[in-house]
């Protein structure tokens, strides 16, 4: 099969690129359209691909601004053209979904998460934005909205990541989604020492929905310390998190660093909601309990009592409440069978071989 494989923007290696990567052993001969591309921000994998970009990729600033461009990202697909492709798998979580295949071609969607921006997060995000971002957003986003549930309908087949972002797609969609895990890069940290030490972990990009306003308040509140690590926090974001000297915060990790972490640290705090989050896994694959607020993927891939505990209000107090109740049994928490056994089925292995499954299926048809 002649095969394009569709993904929402490449400027960074996060979760959506990690899974690029597995589709493209799978398919290596595919071609690649995005909207925006940024060679120097990709793995060495991706770039040895065809890549084709629309025209957002022309656009003043469009490898930072991107997201900026994102009412546009709908009509830019008009110019991909795929009638050559007999499989299009679409990566999407930004506009994507909506290419227009030949008739006897096959779509799939592999939904990392219906855009939270136009859904369930609209109000969150429209609160942290400026006053002129505020004023397009309440224009564009009823009709973004329209767009997204009748792209759904090019769509044969929707996979996704966890049950949570299923039921999203069922609720916004209308649509079935069949739940494929990771793939995480769990084989990397299955053999990391664990030596902890008396501070908790904080791993992600500073954005909003992470919520890391939690997990600092309910750190210097209560006297623990935590270590943020991860892209994206500012000087302004620092000062407005206060100057604890209990709060250390670490920017950019690399990969090593980040190992080093998830050896040393207590916990890992997980006060947000993601749909299915390669974090916690991570840190389960290294031995590294989780402590996360029970909403969203964290349901699928931390075993509560067994590689973490949940607290169920999203709250500084909660919190606080959750890691008293995690260090009064942390003992319980050492056994590292139980978390490889169960960090095993989001690997990138297993997601390969789901993968396939599907595609056979339809071969066979």
């Amino acid at each position: 099969m002649k095969t394009a494989i569709i993904h929402y923007w490449l400027v960074t290696m996060r979760g959506g690129e990690k899974m690029l990567e597995a589709l493209l052993d799978i398919f290596p001969d595919a071609d690649i359209y995005t909207h925006v591309y940024n060679p120097c921000a990709v793995s060495d994998k991706i770039n040895a691909h065809r890549i084709y970009t629309s025209y957002i990729n022309n656009l003043p600033f469009a490898k930072r601004l991107y997201q900026k461009y994102m009412p546009l990202m709908p009509h830019a697909l008009n110019g991909f053209n795929l009638q050559k492709y007999d499989l299009i798998i679409s990566s999407e979580a930004g506009p994507v979904k909506g290419v227009v295949p030949n008739p006897d071609a096959y779509h799939i969607c592999y939904c990392h998460s219906p855009m939270r921006y136009l859904w369930d997060m609209y109000h969150e995000y429209y609160a942290g934005a400026s006053l002129p971002v505020r004023f397009f957003m309440k224009r564009l986003v009823p009709s973004l909205r329209l767009w997204d549930i009748s792209s759904a309908n090019l769509v044969d087949r929707f996979i996704t990541n966890s049950r949570y972002s299923a039921k999203r797609i069922k609720r916004y969609y209308n649509r079935e989604a069949e739940v494929v895990f990771g793939p995480a890069q769990v084989e990397q940290y299955l053999t990391v020492e664990r030596q902890p030490e008396d501070f908790y972990l904080f791993f992600g990009q500073a954005v909003v929905y992470k919520r890391l306003d939690i997990a600092v308040e309910a750190c210097v509140t209560s006297g623990r310390k935590l270590v943020v690590a991860g892209a994206g926090l500012k000087e302004k974001d620092k000062k407005k998190y206060g100057a604890s000297e209990l709060i250390q915060f670490m920017g950019r990790v690399s990969d090593d660093e980040l190992k080093n972490l998830y050896a040393r640290a207590k916990a890992l705090l997980f006060p947000g909601i993601e749909d299915l989050g390669l974090v916690p896994i991570e840190a389960n694959a290294a031995g590294c309990p989780v402590i996360a607020y029970r909403k969203g993927g964290v349901l699928d891939t931390v075993k509560e009592n067994e590689t973490g505990i949940f607290f169920d209000e999203q709250s500084p107090a909660a919190l606080m409440k959750a890691m008293d109740r995690f260090e009064a049994m942390e003992a319980h928490f050492q056994n590292r069978t139980l978390f490889t056994r169960q960090v095993q089925q989001f690997s990138k292995t297993a997601f390969i071989n789901r993968i396939e499954r599907i595609v056979a299926e339809r071969l066979r048809v």
